[in-house]
Protein backbone atom coordinates (compact mmCIF):
# COMPACT_ATOMS: atom_id res chain seq x y z
CA UNK A 1 0.00 0.00 0.00
CA UNK A 2 1.35 3.29 -0.39
CA UNK A 3 2.08 6.15 1.90
CA UNK A 4 0.24 9.36 2.16
CA UNK A 5 -3.32 10.23 2.09
CA UNK A 6 -4.51 8.30 -0.77
CA UNK A 7 -2.69 6.54 -3.64
CA UNK A 8 -3.41 9.37 -6.45
CA UNK A 9 -1.70 11.83 -4.05
CA UNK A 10 1.43 13.71 -5.39
CA UNK A 11 3.99 12.27 -2.50
CA UNK A 12 2.76 8.79 -3.72
CA UNK A 13 3.34 9.62 -7.05
CA UNK A 14 6.61 11.16 -6.15
CA UNK A 15 7.75 8.21 -3.71
CA UNK A 16 6.64 5.38 -6.61
CA UNK A 17 9.05 7.64 -9.01
CA UNK A 18 12.18 7.88 -6.76
CA UNK A 19 15.20 7.17 -8.05
CA UNK A 20 14.05 7.63 -11.43
CA UNK A 21 16.30 9.06 -14.22
CA UNK A 22 15.55 12.40 -15.81
CA UNK A 23 14.48 12.99 -18.80
CA UNK A 24 11.80 10.39 -19.15
CA UNK A 25 8.74 10.28 -20.89
CA UNK A 26 5.60 9.19 -19.29
CA UNK A 27 5.97 5.58 -20.97
CA UNK A 28 9.43 5.74 -18.80
CA UNK A 29 7.18 7.05 -15.95
CA UNK A 30 4.68 4.06 -15.39
CA UNK A 31 7.29 1.53 -16.35
CA UNK A 32 9.34 2.61 -13.52
CA UNK A 33 6.73 3.05 -11.10
CA UNK A 34 5.58 -0.74 -11.88
CA UNK A 35 9.25 -1.64 -11.17
CA UNK A 36 8.36 0.54 -7.82
CA UNK A 37 4.83 -1.81 -7.32
CA UNK A 38 2.81 0.89 -7.34
CA UNK A 39 -0.75 0.79 -6.99
CA UNK A 40 -3.21 1.34 -9.66
CA UNK A 41 -4.42 4.40 -8.75
CA UNK A 42 -0.49 5.72 -9.30
CA UNK A 43 -0.61 3.97 -12.34
CA UNK A 44 -3.73 5.49 -13.72
CA UNK A 45 -2.78 8.81 -12.95
CA UNK A 46 0.32 8.74 -14.28
CA UNK A 47 -1.08 7.41 -17.73
CA UNK A 48 -3.52 10.27 -17.19
CA UNK A 49 -0.44 12.72 -17.73
CA UNK A 50 0.40 14.50 -20.41
CA UNK A 51 2.64 12.64 -23.04
CA UNK A 52 5.64 14.42 -23.09
CA UNK A 53 9.04 14.33 -22.26
CA UNK A 54 9.76 15.26 -18.17
CA UNK A 55 13.04 17.03 -17.30
CA UNK A 56 12.41 16.55 -13.44
CA UNK A 57 10.05 16.19 -10.54
CA UNK A 58 8.59 19.33 -10.87
CA UNK A 59 7.76 18.38 -14.03
CA UNK A 60 5.99 15.09 -13.23
CA UNK A 61 4.35 16.90 -10.51
CA UNK A 62 2.98 19.93 -13.38
CA UNK A 63 1.47 17.16 -14.89
CA UNK A 64 0.22 15.14 -12.10
CA UNK A 65 -1.99 18.45 -11.80
CA UNK A 66 -2.75 18.53 -15.12
CA UNK A 67 -4.61 15.03 -15.05
CA UNK A 68 -6.52 16.18 -12.31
Amino acid sequence: MTRGMGGQSPTNVAHCLKGIDFPANKQDLVKHAQSHKADDEVLDTLKKMPDQEYGNMADVMKGYGQAH
